[in-house]
């Protein structure tokens, strides 16, 4: 199967080399992993997870591995992808299995671990597999202890430091040693950290002369060494390599060694340490190597890099996960300005925040919906005309045929559909490339909010795909009743954290004007109260505003609030076309609105034709088409992109 490469070699800062797989981390904290019900999924594997690190925290970084030719090999491509990490490097192998690592968190000191890599893809990975052109792109090599554990994997890597060396480059040694990887412990050993063995010494003790940096626990420095305590250990490599030297210590932060080995170890180079809840140590040393690349060729001094190691180190053992818990460099350096309250920094709100919005699957700066998510408006529109509800369903995939025809493919577009009677819509929609999917929860015309299928949103929640964004319409304003306005407070609250819980983006949507005058400040208050209890939705939704004052107040409130907020997309209540294309206008030089999701505007003549009868699917689509098309034509025109 052909990789889908870059073009051409781009200059790049790192290439990470070697493991690639698929980490499944049990859910339940606190059990064995016989006991574990359910996985969470991510890109694993330590030069898979230093790619994403440093590509989080601004570095242009690569992979060189290999995955296999199935589903959890493409999950990895993509998912990096959308890290930007370049794939010019992943090879798909049409042979073998992606590596699998199963995990559970059974205490804050014991975490069993299976590693599935039997024949795996990433340990084929041969000497043809690295182009002199592809390290010549780069400013850095990552090798890893792992990959030296077998013939074919260890001269992929000898050939790579070669060729970095020859253009000038850094040899970075991450010594990862796991000794079930090397042959020296049984499949439930896993996470087992130490075992002396003098041929494994032996094969790290020769790759040490031609690194420029070595980066590993204390346990790792004695296998590398041959030694058996840690002064004579990093006297050892000292005497076999000019390199820099950097000791993690876990909890203690770490060393730097960049000249002669101290008699006191603790002469070295320190950088600040994070005391922290230790949740999972699985994944944090690939954080801390991140943190120390990019401190180190972006040419900081060791301090710094130190201090920034151990701190996306401290992220990642106060989270679950691997690669998705390594910081932003947006978070890094809002941590290191404002540190935290917290001990288990994944209970820390503001953080939370930042990483979830610096994180998210992909970017959306534009966006126009074709909103079809409604309910009774089309019921009772059934029941007017005589016709059958099941033919609800149908229409709306007529509309997804409508709101394709005008994306063509083109990134910005999306759709909100329904559970209710959009179901095979849906299955539709997700075939034709659109950027985005809205999904209502609210209980139809609900005052005080009411969710329609379960108030235990949570459940309801966890069943959706990964890339639907929630949506939820709440007819809120500021001067409501205070039971009624506390009432609603509380149920949209519950929703926001149910997203953040399960991983879901969320859109809200007020309408104040249907309950009480809208003024310039009405929506503006709504938003403050809103952001004052702690929600922060991904997107707002809003009623078009009289006046340019109520959108500067608007704009004032998000970005005083959650400047990480996708944005606003404007609603349009059945508003006529010309009024619509007016409200565009005037929003036009707001920054902070970002699109529209227009609905009965664009379907609802056609509905009351096609469910009485008088027009064919074919001319339903479209009509659709014609006036869902002009929105976007009239959206993208003000917004100074090609309205083709």
């Amino acid at each position: 199967m052909p990789d889908h490469q870059d073009a051409a070699p781009v200059p790049l800062d790192v290439i990470a080399i070697g493991r690639a797989g698929v980490d499944l981390y049990g859910q339940q904290i606190g059990s064995r992993l016989e006991d574990i019900a359910s996985f969470a999924k991510s890109v694993g594997g330590c030069p898979a997870n230093i790619a994403i690190g440093t590509a989080r925290l601004g570095l242009r970084s690569a992979l060189l591995s290999r995955v296999g030719d199935e589903q959890m090999g493409r999950f990895i491509r993509e998912q990096i992808l959308r890290e930007g990490v370049s794939v010019a490097g992943l090879k798909t192998d049409p042979e073998r299995l992606t590596a699998l690592a199963i995990l559970s968190v059974e205490n804050d000191k014991k975490f069993p671990l299976l590693f599935y890599r039997e024949n795996c893809a990433d340990m084929a990975l041969c000497e043809d597999d690295v182009e002199e052109d592809f390290i010549a792109s780069a400013r850095a090599v990552v090798v890893t202890g792992t990959h030296f554990s077998r013939v074919g994997t260890e001269a992929a890597q000898r050939k790579a430091m070669r060729l970095m060396r020859a253009t000038g480059g850094k040899v970075v040694l991450d010594i990862d040693y796991r000794p079930n990887l090397w042959g020296l412990a049984g499949h439930a050993a896993g996470e087992s950290r130490y075992i002396a063995s003098d041929s494994v010494s032996a094969r790290m003790k020769s790759v040490l002369a031609a690194c420029d940096l070595i980066v590993g626990t204390e346990e790792e420095v004695l296998i590398a060494s041959g030694e058996s305590e840690l002064l004579p250990a990093l006297r050892m490599i000292r005497s076999l390599s000019a390199a820099t030297v950097v000791l993690k210590r876990g909890p203690m932060g770490c060393i730097v060694y960049d000249g002669p080995i101290p008699d006191d170890l603790e002469d070295g180079i320190i950088g600040k340490g994070f005391p922290i809840e230790v949740y999972n140590v699985l994944g944090a040393g690939d954080a801390f190597m991140s943190g120390l690349l990019r401190g180190w060729l972006g040419g900081e001094d060791w301090q710094t890099c130190a201090t920034w190691a151990n701190a996306c180190g401290a992220f990642a053992v106060s989270r679950l996960l691997c690669s998705p818990e390594i910081p932003t460099f947006e978070e890094l350096q809002y941590f290191l300005a404002h540190g935290s309250q917290e001990r288990a920094l994944r209970k820390d709100q503001a953080l939370s925040h930042i990483h979830w919005a610096t994180t998210r699957r992909r970017d959306i700066p534009s966006l126009m919906a074709l909103a079809i998510d409604h309910r009774v408006q089309l019921e009772d529109l059934a029941a007017r005309l005589g016709a059958d509800p099941a033919r609800i369903g149908h229409f709306k995939r007529l509309a997804v045929k409508a709101a394709a025809e005008v994306a063509g493919g083109r990134e910005g577009f999306g759709m909100l559909l329904d559970e209710r009677h959009g179901c095979e819509a849906m299955f539709d929609f997700a075939r034709h490339g659109f950027s985005w999917l809205g999904r209502p929860v609210e209980l139809p015309g609900s005052r005080p909010l009411r969710f329609e299928f379960s108030q235990d949103i949570g459940a309801q929640l966890v069943g959706w795909p990964v890339d639907h964004c929630i949506k939820c319409l709440c007819f809120y304003h500021p001067d409501d009743p205070p039971k009624l306005k506390a009432e609603q407070q509380q149920s949209l609250l519950r929703l926001f954290e149910a997203a953040r819980s399960v991983g879901r983006e969320l859109l809200v949507e007020i309408i104040a004007g249907k309950h009480g005058k809208l003024e310039d400040d009405t929506v503006p208050r709504a938003l403050q109260e809103l952001h004052d209890i702690g929600i922060k939705p991904d997107w707002w939704k809003l009623e078009p505003q009289a006046s340019s004052a109520a959108w500067q107040g608007i704009g004032a409130v998000i970005a005083e609030n959650d400047p990480w907020c996708r944005g606003v997309v404007l609603l349009g209540l059945d508003a006529p076309m010309d009024e619509l294309e007016a409200a565009f206008i005037a929003s036009a030089q707001v920054p902070v609105v970002k699109g529209f999701a227009v609905g009965r505007t664009v379907f609802m003549s056609a509905a009351e034709k096609w469910f009485a009868g008088e027009i064919s699917d074919a001319s339903a689509v479209a009509d659709m088409a014609t006036r869902f098309g002009r929105l976007a034509r009239a959206w993208l025109a003000l917004r100074g992109r090609k309205a083709a």
